[in-house]
C-alpha cells in the first residue's frame, strides 16, 4: 500500500491554482471607470457638437478639450476621494490603537466574544484572542479588519488612484478624436473606432472578473452608443433651435 505524506501533499484547491486576485487595490477601479468615461464622455461631447451642424475643427477642439478637462477632473477627483477615504480610515485606526493601549484587557475580551458568536468555543475563543493581543500590531490589524473591514497594510493609494484615473480617461478619450488627427472628414469613423474600443474594454473587464466578455463587450457597446445617440439628437435639436 503506497503510503501519502498529507504534509508534502496539497490540498485538491491548490493543486486547481486556488489563488485570489487583488481586490483591494486603488488601481481596477479608477482605471475602468477612467476608460469607460472618456471613450463615453468624449464621444458623447463630439456627437453633440457635430449634431449641432458644427464644423470639422469646432468637432475636434471639443474633443481634445474633452480629454484634457476629463483627465484632470478624473484626476483630481479620484485623488480627493481615496485620500478622504484613506485619511477617515487611518483616523479609526489610530482610536482603534490608542483603545489597545489604554485597555487591552477590554479589547482582548471584545475579540474573544467575537470568535464565540461565530461558533468557537468559549475557553479557545478566549485562548485565541489571548495569542493574538500578544503583539499589539497584531492585534491592531485583526481588530481593524474585523471590526473596520479594511487591512491597515493594504490601504488604496490616492496617487495610484489618481494616475490610472488620469491615464485611462486620456486613452480612452482619445480614440474617438484620433480619426479627425488623422485625418478623417466625418464623425462616423470617430463613432466606429469608439464603439470597437467600447466593446473590447468591456469585454477586457469581463475577463479579469470573470464575467462573460461577450456580455461586458456589448454591455458597454449599448451604453456608449446609446449616450452618444441622445447627444447628437439634442445637438441637432439645439442646432436647430439657434
Amino acid at each position: 500500500m503506497a503510503i501519502i505524506d498529507t504534509a508534502a501533499a496539497p490540498h485538491e484547491a491548490h493543486r486547481d491554482n486556488h489563488t485570489h486576485r487583488d481586490v483591494n487595490g486603488g488601481r481596477l477601479r479608477p482605471a475602468v471607470f477612467g476608460a469607460m468615461d472618456g471613450l463615453v464622455s468624449n464621444l458623447a461631447l463630439m456627437t453633440g457638437v457635430a449634431g449641432g451642424s458644427a464644423g470639422r475643427e469646432a468637432v475636434v477642439v471639443a474633443g481634445l478639450a474633452g480629454l484634457a478637462a476629463g483627465a484632470f477632473s478624473m484626476a483630481a477627483g479620484e485623488y480627493t476621494s481615496v485620500a478622504s477615504q484613506r485619511e477617515l480610515v487611518e483616523a479609526e485606526l489610530d482610536v482603534e490603537r490608542r483603545e489597545l493601549r489604554k485597555h487591552p484587557r477590554d479589547e482582548e475580551k471584545e475579540l474573544a466574544a467575537l470568535y464565540e458568536s461565530r461558533g468557537v468555543e468559549a475557553g479557545l475563543a478566549r485562548e485565541v484572542a489571548r495569542q493574538l493581543s500578544r503583539d499589539p500590531e497584531q492585534a491592531l490589524e485583526i481588530h481593524a479588519r474585523e471590526e473596520l473591514g479594511v487591512d491597515p497594510g493594504d490601504l488604496p493609494s490616492p496617487a495610484v488612484a489618481a494616475v490610472s484615473s488620469f491615464g485611462a480617461f486620456a486613452l480612452g478619450a482619445l480614440l474617438p478624436v484620433l480619426p479627425f488627427l488623422l485625418g478623417a472628414g466625418a464623425l462616423w469613423p470617430a463613432v466606429l473606432v469608439t464603439l470597437l474600443g467600447l466593446f473590447g474594454c468591456g469585454a477586457v473587464v469581463a475577463g479579469v472578473t470573470a464575467r462573460s466578455w461577450w456580455f461586458g463587450g456589448l454591455r458597454q457597446l449599448t451604453l456608449g452608443g446609446a449616450a452618444a445617440g441622445v447627444t447628437y439628437a439634442l445637438g441637432s435639436l439645439f442646432g436647430a433651435a439657434v
